[in-house]
């Protein structure tokens, strides 16, 4: 397990599982541009490390995220637009690398995930949220918009549920967002580790190129024309058949044994 080396979040890896804790409990984990940055870091790091196989994402206490974080407004709002562009540049790059990761991602939605922090439910993979979590775009309450999060939101949950979560504000419970797409389950709290753990379990099982190789599929297909995706998606299914993990996953398959990825 590694040693913890930073301020605002919590990071550890055990048995090849990379775990990353929002650690400002006592402002239910609002992030500021310390956590920005702190989380950026910790994913350069973790696309580095190959062994990591599945990167479980939470917050300590009783939420998820609250959101951008009152002090931080409170310094943000007298900024010039040229600080505000860079804020805002750093909170768009940050959530970009958690999307683009190249390992698979857990959100466990043990609390409120509010404004950002619904956005750092997005960016995941796979969210699981507790029953009582409740998730909100209350941005325009404020005069202001969803805008770094949004991209992410619109692919989980389509521009049709974004007009009326972003321009309500409403607080959704956890069935709302199950509804919408925006959350994969729903689980009682004192269940949501046993749930968390199946899906690891059941991710360590694919191929690590595989997966790899899946998510880059995921961004990049529905951004292509169909032309366009025909000769993509054959040339990426000609080169990992012919990889050491394509050929090893096809030969356990054949030889009706566990591929060595997941011994």
């Amino acid at each position: 397990m590694l040693r913890n080396r930073f301020e605002t979040i919590l990071y550890s890896v055990e048995d090849n599982i990379a775990r990353v804790t929002f650690n400002r409990p006592d402002v239910h984990n609002a992030f500021n541009d310390k956590m920005i940055n702190e989380l950026s870091r910790v994913f350069d790091e973790i696309e580095k490390k190959r062994g990591i196989r599945v990167v479980i994402i939470t917050g300590k206490g009783k939420s998820f995220c609250a959101g951008a974080d009152l002090n931080w407004m409170r310094r943000v709002k007298d900024y010039s637009y040229e600080d505000n562009l860079k804020e805002s540049l750093d909170l768009a790059e940050m959530l970009y690398k958690i999307y683009s990761s190249a390992k698979p991602t857990i959100a466990r939605v043990n609390g409120a995930a509010i404004g950002g922090g619904t956005g750092l439910v997005a960016v995941c993979d796979i969210a699981v949220a507790a029953t009582k979590a409740k998730f909100s775009f209350s941005e325009a309450k404020l005069g202001l918009i969803p805008a770094c999060i949004s991209p992410y939101v619109m692919k989980k949950c389509g521009e049709g549920k974004c007009r009326e979560f972003f321009l309500t504000g409403e607080r959704l419970t956890a069935e709302k967002a199950y509804n919408a797409g925006l959350v994969n389950l729903v689980v009682d709290l004192e269940q949501i580790d046993d749930v968390v753990n199946d899906l690891v379990d059941k991710l360590v099982t694919s191929g690590p190129d595989a997966i790899r190789s899946c998510k880059e599929l995921l961004r990049r297909v529905s951004e292509m024309s169909l032309e366009q995706a025909k000769k993509y998606t054959a040339e990426v299914i000609a080169k990992l058949r012919i990889s050491d993990e394509g050929q090893e996953g096809m030969n356990a398959f054949l030889e009706k044994r566990k591929p060595t990825w997941s011994k």
